[in-house]
């Protein structure tokens, strides 16, 4: 699940990436800040992610598994 959830984030940055691109080509503001909203929201869906495995890895570490 993790990992899903890892490859959606990367996925929605990409996107968010190429829309950004496409608004700069076009002088379209709206899809520029869309881009730039589908790229955070990426970047936090990893990261939050990142922390699940963290917090994972910390309580198998305490409990011996």
């Amino acid at each position: 699940m993790s990992t899903e959830r890892k490859m959606e984030g990367k996925a929605d940055e990409v996107v968010g990436k190429a829309k950004e691109g496409v608004g700069r080509a076009t002088d379209n503001e709206q899809w520029q800040a869309e881009g730039r909203a589908d790229q955070a929201k990426g970047g936090l869906k990893q990261a939050g992610e990142k922390l699940k495995d963290a917090a994972e890895k910390a309580k198998d570490a305490i409990t011996g598994k």
